[in-house]
């Protein structure tokens, strides 16, 4: 078990956010997190990478697993290139990747022929896909990914699913918050569904949009 939520609870101030969280991730979990606005998905998801502590309840997991995640803000130096953004985070979690590699992932990111452009030039669905390969590079155990669709056109996000599968295929555990689990689902992938302050489990997207019915 890579990690473990166990009766987690969060306030702001008085506000009860959400509670009673149960969940776990294993290797090679995919889990599509979605709910309406103001749930408190990116809060659960900070929870999980450790950026913000829950009210009550505890998070099991092993210090020594490598955690990667794309938010709201792109973690992508403007200054820098694509190849040398990929270069610089893969170095810094002691990955010595080739140029040869590090372009091969710009490549499948549709990004190659900018390998060599500073990144403050790139537009935001660039950008967002230079943020994913960073984060998809550095073959994290556990993936966070808020809203990665975000700003992607329609062949970004079968590239987003291809990568997403593959990473699960290698072991990654992945957390995906999504308003469209559509458009993001593939066999194999469990939906959670936040709402009314609680966490429901659907072990299949058939079995989530069956659930009014």
């Amino acid at each position: 078990m890579l990690l473990r939520l166990n009766d987690i609870a969060r306030f702001y101030g008085p506000r009860l956010v959400f509670s009673d969280i149960f969940l776990e991730l294993a290797r090679g979990d995919v889990l599509l997190l979605c709910g309406p606005n103001g749930a408190g998905k990116s809060t659960l998801l900070n929870i999980m990478a450790g950026l913000a502590r829950p009210s009550s309840g505890t998070v099991l997991c092993d210090e020594e697993l490598r955690i990667s995640m794309v938010g709201h803000h792109s973690c992508v130096y403007a200054e820098l290139s694509a190849l040398e953004n990929l270069r610089f985070w893969t170095g810094l979690h002691g990955l010595r990747l080739s140029d040869k590699e590090l372009t091969g992932t710009l490549e499948r990111m549709h990004l190659a022929a900018f390998a060599h452009e500073k990144a403050g030039t790139f537009s935001r669905g660039m950008t967002q896909r230079l943020d994913l390969a960073r984060a998809f590079t550095v073959n994290p155990d556990i993936l966070l990914l808020d809203e990665p669709a975000s700003g992607l056109d329609e062949a970004s996000l079968a590239v987003l699913r291809d990568e997403t599968a593959a990473a699960a295929g290698r072991g990654t555990g992945i957390v995906l918050i999504t308003h469209r689990p559509g458009e993001l689902s593939f066999p194999g992938c469990r939906v959670a569904l936040l709402e009314n302050k609680r966490l429901r489990l659907y072990e299949d997207f058939d079995a989530f949009r069956e659930r009014a019915n």
